[in-house]
């Protein structure tokens, strides 16, 4: 064997060495999630929908004027933030859709329509025919589509 063919092999050997020993074989660029900005026109509509009928935690609420103000909310587990801005930027008010997950999907279900809230009925389905991941939908003062699907448990 040629040193060039053992130099090639002897490097690709390494990577190969530490998958099968489960390492990885590089540290990924993103580690998670930090936060999602959601673009709104009724900050007060809208702070009200995702604080009070979902029951995000609001964490900040930073206002210069009606075009520039932006609301942090969290979720009671911690993880990303959502927030909530006039601020669109190249954002459009009702063109996100966010997936949330629930631990309970049918008492978040009721909640909702006990606050009159306009959701979907409890599919599953959410992954195909006979995937049975439970989910329902509702839309946000601006049409921005919020899925709530049953946490894995």
């Amino acid at each position: 064997m040629t040193r060039r063919v053992f130099a090639i092999l002897a490097v690709l050997a390494v990577p190969f060495a530490m998958f099968a020993a489960g390492k990885p074989e590089a540290k990924t660029t993103v580690d998670k999630l930090m936060m999602f900005s959601v673009a709104v026109s009724d900050m007060p509509k809208a702070r009200a929908f995702y604080a009070d009928e979902l029951g995000l935690r609001v964490t900040s609420d930073h206002r210069i004027n009606d075009l520039n103000w932006w609301v942090s909310l969290a979720f009671p587990e911690g993880g990303a933030s959502i927030v909530l801005t006039t601020a669109h930027e190249n954002m459009k008010p009702g063109s996100m859709k966010l997936y949330l997950t629930s631990s309970d999907i049918a008492a978040a279900h009721d909640n909702l329509v006990q606050k009159s809230a306009r959701v979907s009925e409890i599919n599953d389905d959410l992954f195909g025919p006979g995937s049975g991941v439970k989910w329902f939908s509702l839309a946000d003062p601006d049409g921005n589509q919020v899925l709530l699907v049953q946490a894995a448990r």
